[in-house]
């Protein structure tokens, strides 16, 4: 009878103590996986943000490319034919596409300084939105520099037919 007690004393101390004792190293063990599998996603929207921003850039830095060698086609052509307001016009499209050139670099580098701090943020749902907030920012940048854009070929175009 007593090996009877002792045998029924130790199940309950094993059921009250050790099993749940495992399912709770089993339950941190799962919350752990959860966490390194967010961190690996979020990683991956980092990068994905860093590359969709670069591939962006390259884009951009086409354009304004293309925009440069527009009006030093324009220069070239009509410089020795030009009145002064109209040299006064291409020298301010210069001025302003050179201000674009400086504001997408320092957008550039913004960016980057960004998605550095973002990546070092330890809170996971706050890395999540600063994340989310990086990307509308990005979006709202690329729409006022295509504007931009848009404007100095306008002039350009406008200069051209002159």
């Amino acid at each position: 009878m007593k090996t009877f007690y002792s045998a029924v004393a130790t199940l309950l101390l094993l059921s009250c103590f050790i099993l749940p004792a495992r399912s709770w190293a089993a339950a941190d063990q799962l919350d752990e996986i959860r966490q390194e599998q967010n961190k690996t996603r979020q990683q991956e929207q980092l990068n994905e943000s860093r590359r969709r921003e670069r591939l962006e850039q390259l884009q951009r830095d086409q354009q304004l490319q293309q925009a440069q060698w527009e009006l030093d086609s324009l220069k070239g052509q009509k410089l020795e034919h030009l009145k002064p307001e109209q040299q006064q016009q291409l020298n301010d499209m210069q001025r302003r596409l050179d201000q674009l050139k400086n504001d997408t670099q320092l957008d550039r580098l913004q960016t980057e300084l960004e998605i550095n701090r973002i990546q070092r943020e330890q809170n996971q749902f706050r890395q999540q939105e600063q994340l989310r907030q990086l990307q509308m920012e990005q979006q709202m940048n690329q729409l006022q520099d295509q504007q931009r854009k848009f404007q100095i070929q306008e002039d350009l175009n406008r200069s051209r037919n002159r």
